[in-house]
């Protein structure tokens, strides 16, 4: 008896001493807010950044620019500036997303668009091969362009100052 008696203590001590350990942590969670996010991303109630899902129309007053996705990763780009009587700009080319979206715009017209949330910009000095793109005092350096929609639709039925189609094929 005494030696069950003897059992039953250290069983007791076992699992009083078992009480005071701390449970263990659990592996850190992401943050609340940061499945919300996703979640909304997923569900399309917030809109990608343009560095994320950069297809759509962007515009800026009297500036236009779309991206239409193309097969391999590229993307038709058009940009168009018309602030009337003779002052315009208008380029046509095809962009590739990575770190920045790089456009090529024909005859050496290259450049990198910065990023900026929902809009992007056009560098603030332009190879002199953009030169071309523009008539009168018109330039596209520096022209910042809000993110207007993300409709692939939308972006391939945008007009240029000449008319036509910005991002049409050819």
């Amino acid at each position: 008896m005494r030696q069950a008696r003897r059992h039953g203590l250290a069983l007791a001590a076992l699992l009083l001493a078992g009480c005071e350990r701390e449970a263990p942590t659990p592996a850190a969670a992401p943050p609340a807010g940061a499945a919300l996010e996703r979640a909304a991303r997923a569900a399309g109630l917030v809109a990608a950044a343009a560095r994320d899902r950069p297809a759509g129309v962007y515009a800026a007053e009297a500036a236009r620019l779309c991206l239409v996705p193309r097969a391999g990763g590229e993307f038709r780009v058009g940009v168009s500036v018309d602030y009337g009587a003779g002052q315009r700009c208008l380029a046509r080319g095809t962009a590739r997303a990575g770190a920045t979206l790089r456009a090529e715009l024909g005859a050496g017209c290259t450049v990198e668009l910065d990023e900026d949330g929902e809009a992007l910009v056009m560098p603030a000095t332009l190879p002199a091969a953009c030169d071309s793109r523009c008539a009168g005092r018109a330039s596209l350096a520096g022209v910042r362009l809000e993110r207007l929609s993300d409709s692939v639709a939308e972006a391939s039925r945008t007009r240029g100052a000449d008319g036509r189609l910005l991002c049409g094929d050819g």
